[in-house]
This record gives structure tokens, C-alpha cells and sequence, in this order.
């Protein structure tokens, strides 16, 4: 069986600046065996499908350890690395959240800036990094080298003012560079020039979201990205296949 260590150091390979892995957003066993199925060598599990699959509220609906017996199901399903969206770190320590993926077979994961458990109150730029200092710190203690993919919600939550947001939100990346991420999510659909612009002012990969129905991997590609993921999308779009099949039957 191949270590946690060797999954992650493999999903950190995947990462590559013009050449990006496509992580299907999964949601549970099914939709993981699925996109494997479809050729696809690493995986994300994404919150908000995830929650949706269970009845929850996205934005830490679930309990952390509802969650990670949700990924348990999953990377117990498939034998790819998983990387799981951890939210804003539903209120525990770095040191329980590296233990609780690592515990439930995840070898990375996404960390947000929005803290859900106060309000959502958005993280100050040096304290987002600590906490992802902070997780490197207790992955490198277990002795797993965890995919830490630092996101920002600065263009999600169209923080500040247009004009200058994305050399903010560069230099709040830069930071958790600075504090051992190994890839950058500024989440929001971009346009090519601004994709770009993040790709090139950052010197990590950069995770881009896609819609899988419509989205054009050579462009986001060409613009830059080294990491594509879809959100809760290609679950919404299923959600829609799925009602236009049964609206025969009604």
C-alpha cells in the first residue's frame, strides 16, 4: 500500500505552472470512484458538495469530524491522493486538523480565509499565514509533506476596492509562500488577463476554478494555472442532468 507520504509527495509533483492537474471536486465514494474511473490520478473533495450530500449548509455545516469520516469513506474508495477543502479550519487546532486528514487518508488541503465559527470574519493577511505556517509545522511533525493550498476569498467576497485587489491579493499570497503553502487559490471565475496576472506575480502554482461543462482547460492553461478544481459545479451540474431525466417521468 503506498504511504501517505508517498500520495503527497505525488499530488505535489501533479502541480505545474502552465500544465495543471485537473482535481475533480468530489463529494463522496461515488463521485470519487467516478472521476478515477475517467482517468483522473488525484482528487478534491470539496465542502460544499460535500455538505450538500449529507443535508448541511456549506461554510462549516458539517462538524470536522463528520467530515473527515465523509473523506475516510472516499479515500477508502480510491487508492489516488486526496486533497480535502477544510474550510476555515472549523475552529480546531492546526496540529487536530493534520491528524484528523491524515487519519482519514488525505494528503492535502485547502485552507480559507473566511473564518465561518466568527461570522465570517475575514482573516488579516499575516494571520491567515500563521495558521498556514502553523499547518506546516504540524504536517511536518507527523512526517507527511500535506499539500497545503492556501486560498484567499479576497475576489470572492470582493474585499476592498477593484482597482488594486489583485496586487492585494498577491502580496496576501505571497505571504503564505512566505509560510510554507505549496500552491495559491484566489477562488473566483478570472478573466485570462487576471488569471495571468496572478500566475505570473506568484511564484507557486495557482489554483484556478472551472465550470467542467464549459470551461476551456487549454486557456486556463495558456493563462497560467498550474491547478484546476471545480467547486461545487460539476456536482450542480449533474443536479440539472438530473432533473431534466426525471422531469420525463413526472
Amino acid at each position: 500500500m503506498t504511504s501517505l507520504a508517498d500520495l503527497a509527495a505525488t499530488l505535489k509533483s501533479l502541480h505545474r505552472k502552465g500544465d495543471p492537474v485537473v482535481l475533480p471536486t468530489t463529494w463522496d465514494a461515488w463521485s470519487a470512484n467516478t472521476a478515477v474511473a475517467a482517468g483522473f490520478s488525484a482528487l478534491t473533495v470539496g465542502s460544499h458538495p460535500m455538505a450538500d450530500s449529507v443535508g448541511r449548509a456549506d461554510g462549516e455545516g458539517m462538524t470536522f469530524e463528520e467530515a473527515m469520516t465523509r473523506v475516510a469513506q472516499i479515500t477508502g474508495a480510491v487508492s489516488v491522493p486526496v486533497s480535502v477543502d477544510i474550510e476555515s479550519g472549523y475552529g480546531q487546532s492546526p496540529e487536530r486538523l493534520i491528524e484528523g486528514l491524515l487519519g482519514a487518508g488525505a494528503v492535502g488541503l485547502n485552507i480559507e480565509d473566511t473564518v465561518h465559527s466568527e461570522g465570517g470574519r475575514f482573516r488579516d493577511a499575516q494571520e491567515h499565514a500563521d495558521l498556514v505556517a502553523a499547518l506546516r509545522a504540524a504536517a511536518d511533525a507527523a512526517g507527511v509533506p500535506v499539500v497545503i493550498n492556501a486560498r484567499t476569498d479576497i475576489f470572492k467576497n470582493q474585499v476592498g476596492d477593484e482597482s488594486d485587489r489583485v496586487d492585494r491579493a498577491i502580496a496576501r499570497m505571497q505571504l503564505c509562500v512566505d509560510a510554507g503553502a505549496d500552491s495559491l487559490y484566489p477562488v473566483g471565475f478570472h478573466d485570462d488577463d487576471t488569471l495571468r496576472r496572478l500566475a505570473d506575480g506568484l511564484p507557486l502554482p495557482v489554483n484556478a476554478i472551472a465550470n467542467p461543462a464549459t470551461g476551456d482547460l487549454a486557456a486556463l492553461a495558456a493563462a497560467g494555472a498550474g491547478r484546476i478544481s471545480f467547486g461545487p459545479i460539476w456536482q450542480m451540474v449533474l443536479t440539472e442532468r438530473s432533473n431534466e431525466l426525471l422531469a420525463r417521468w413526472r
